[in-house]
Parts: C-alpha cells; sequence; structure tokens
C-alpha cells in the first residue's frame, strides 16, 4: 500500500495558539480507494496495579433493522444497544484490569497522567444535514477533556483525527477552527492531529472524527470517589442541551415527527437544528476551580447512558443515588424529544443528560459554598443525595 504523509507539528505549549489554524501543519494520510488499514491496540505490561484504564462504548446507527410502531421509541430501536456495550466493556475488563472510570490513569512521578478519547457519535449526521461545522470541534474536544477532569486532571493537550473521501479545505477549516476553540475554553495546547483523505469509504461530503486529550493531577489530589458516603449531596452542573449522546434517537424522533431541522423548536424561536447542535458545555475551568476550594469527592461526566448508567460509576460498592426531579430545569429540547417520540421516561433518563451535563458528589457541609461558587459561573442545582443501596432513583 502506497501512502503519501505530510508530516506537521503544532506548538506544544501547555496554552493554546490563538493564531488561525494551518491544515499544512497537519500529518495528512491518503489510502488508495478500497483499502482497509489495521488498528492494533498494544497494551503496556508492568506496573498493573497502578495504571487505571477508562473505556467506553459509543454505537451510532445508520439504518436500525427496528420498523417504528405506535408505541414509544426507544435507544435500541434507533440501532444503539447499551445492555451490548455494557457487556463488551465487561469483557475487556477481564484482559485489562482497571477499566471503567471516565479517564485512564498512568503513574508519573508523584503525579498520573489521566488520558480520554472520544467522538461525537452521529451528531456529525446533523452537522451534514444543517451545515453548521464550526462548532462540532467544541464537542469533540468537551467530550474528552469533561471526562478527564472528572479525575481532579488538568488538560494538557489534544490530538484529533479528521477522515473523509475527499479533502474540502474550507469545510476541514471550520471543522478544526472549532478544536481550536475546544482547546482554549479548556485551557490546553492542541497539539497535533492526523488528517486521513481515503476515497470511497465516506459518502460525499461527510467526514469523521476522533479526539483524544491527556491531564495531569497530583496523585494526593485524584478525585476518585472512595470517600463518599450515603448523606452526601449530588450538586448538578446544566448543560446546554443533547451535548454528543442520544443522536441515533434524536434523529428517529425527528423522522417520526414529521418536522425538518429547519423548523422552529415548538413554542421557541430558534430552529430544531440550532437547538440540537448547541456545542457541549466544557466544565474544565469551572470544576477544576471548584476542586481547588475543596469538598468534591467524585464527579460523574454525563454522556451515554444518562443519569441511570453514569452516576454510579463514581460511587464505592452497596452505594447509590436518590434524584430530585423537579429540582432543575430540563431544557424545552428534551421536553420535545420524549413528547414527538413518545419516549418513556427511564428511557430518556437513561439515554440523555436531561439537562445536567456534570455531577459534582460533595459532603453536606461543603454543598452550599459549593452551590454558591457553582453559582458565580452559571448556574448549579441541588439535585440529589447519595443513599445506601444500589442504583438511581427518582422522587
Amino acid at each position: 500500500m502506497t501512502t503519501t504523509e505530510l508530516s506537521r507539528s503544532l506548538v506544544a505549549s501547555i496554552r493554546p495558539s490563538s493564531h488561525k489554524p494551518n491544515l499544512n501543519q497537519r500529518c495528512i494520510c491518503r489510502l488508495p480507494a478500497g483499502s482497509l488499514s489495521k488498528l492494533s491496540l498494544a497494551l503496556k505490561s508492568g506496573g498493573a496495579s497502578e495504571i487505571s484504564r477508562s473505556r467506553s462504548v459509543i454505537s451510532m446507527a445508520k439504518n436500525s433493522g427496528a420498523a417504528d410502531t405506535d408505541g414509544g421509541l426507544t435507544y435500541k430501536d434507533a440501532g444503539v444497544d447499551i445492555d451490548a456495550g455494557s457487556e463488551l466493556v465487561r469483557r475487556i475488563a477481564k484482559m485489562a484490569p482497571g477499566i471503567g472510570g471516565f479517564g485512564g490513569l498512568y503513574p508519573l512521578g508523584d503525579s498520573y497522567l489521566v488520558a480520554g478519547t472520544d467522538g461525537v457519535g452521529t451528531k456529525l449526521k446533523l452537522a451534514f444535514d444543517t451545515g453548521i461545522h464550526h462548532t462540532i470541534g467544541i464537542d469533540l474536544v468537551a467530550m474528552s477533556v469533561n471526562d478527564i477532569v472528572t479525575s481532579g486532571a488538568k488538560p494538557l493537550f489534544f490530538l484529533d483525527y479528521f477522515a473523509t473521501s475527499h479533502l474540502d479545505v474550507d469545510l476541514a477549516e471550520k471543522v478544526i477552527k472549532g478544536i481550536v476553540d475546544g482547546c482554549q475554553q479548556s485551557d490546553c495546547a492542541l497539539l497535533g492531529g492526523e488528517t486521513a483523505e481515503m476515497p470511497d469509504f465516506y459518502a460525499e461530503g461527510e467526514y469523521d472524527l476522533s479526539g483524544f486529550a491527556v491531564g495531569i493531577v497530583k496523585k494526593e489530589s485524584v478525585i476518585d470517589g472512595k470517600n463518599i458516603v450515603a448523606g452526601d449531596v449530588l450538586i448538578g452542573l446544566p448543560s446546554s442541551g443533547v451535548h454528543s449522546n442520544g443522536f441515533s434517537l434524536v434523529r428517529r424522533v425527528l423522522a417520526r415527527s414529521g418536522l425538518s431541522l429547519k423548523d422552529k423548536l415548538p413554542g421557541k424561536t430558534i430552529t430544531l437544528g440550532e437547538a440540537l447542535m448547541a456545542p457541549t458545555v466544557i466544565y474544565v475551568k469551572q470544576v477544576l476551580d471548584l476542586i481547588k476550594k475543596g469538598g468534591v469527592k467524585g464527579i460523574a461526566h454525563i454522556t451515554g447512558g444518562g443519569f441511570t448508567d453514569n452516576i454510579p460509576r463514581v460511587f464505592p460498592k452497596g452505594l447509590g443515588a436518590s434524584i430530585y426531579k423537579d429540582s432543575w430545569q430540563i431544557p424545552p429540547v428534551f421536553k420535545w424529544i420524549q413528547e414527538a417520540g413518545g419516549v418513556e421516561d427511564a428511557e430518556m433518563r437513561r439515554t440523555f443528560n436531561m439537562g445536567i451535563g456534570m455531577v459534582l458528589v460533595v459532603s453536606p457541609e461543603s454543598s452550599r459554598r459549593v452551590l454558591r461558587d457553582a453559582n458565580e459561573v452559571n448556574k448549579a442545582y441541588h439535585i440529589g443525595e447519595v443513599v445506601n443501596g444500589e442504583g438511581v432513583s427518582y422522587s
């Protein structure tokens, strides 16, 4: 296989450069039509007791085999099986013990490097349909840096992967400008990336994205949830909307509703496309500031799996969460999704963030101060408490 590569290097400073991104500084890999590249995963041996690996499974449904019925839609109807993803993680954990956190921890002296990787799922389909490409890069950065900050890590740098069948330089520049914006919001460097041009692999005008973030935290400052006890308080930081999960179900709901992305969100002045494409909130600076002031015991990034699957990931065994259903404002876009798709409450809570993108677990003594400090930046809500007994209940 013949590969043409153009190597590039971006400034490796901790703070991102504000200059206009230069696509000629990316590593561009062109693959002949019909060729496939092999990806191998190497697991480093030794020091396994200090290595914590993250793992999340994102299923991106293209066309589900399930036909719409008059009943309520589910994520599985849309082609995404969360249970199957959880089973895969369980099997991988047998081969690579330590998997399960939001970020993977690797020991480095008196600190841990914390790494995370993610994409933006089928939100890309809406970017193609709406022509909104300048914010999808923010989503890409957010999904990884929000994961690693749950350990208390400050993001250091970010790497991206942009793949397409035919490189449209103007479009790619818009996407990468969003990545630069996301890095600036999270105070990390865009250290490098890869642009892969693969003829016939993607539909005309389409592309795929993935991102990789690395941060650092002192070992004595790691947020790991080990000290969480029953009675601790759950504080929710608001989302901007759907963020970057659940879009296979969103697209199925949109098709059932008979509306287009250009139609107004019912009762609002913005279009459905604008509401659904709102970029993911980057919580890094706010969360790190709250951690510095003390009292934060655990942090959950509410992504795929929603409240039901993500909040328990930070708890010790034997503990669960009691969520106060009416303790925060649910954005109108979720109400439209539920009504237009006939989606059950439990399915909404296991698929979407429902208006809360990050959950902090704090001691009761610290909760008032944390709520006050959080509200100085944005709204924050007392959304529940830690209880004895595993699982998530709603009251």
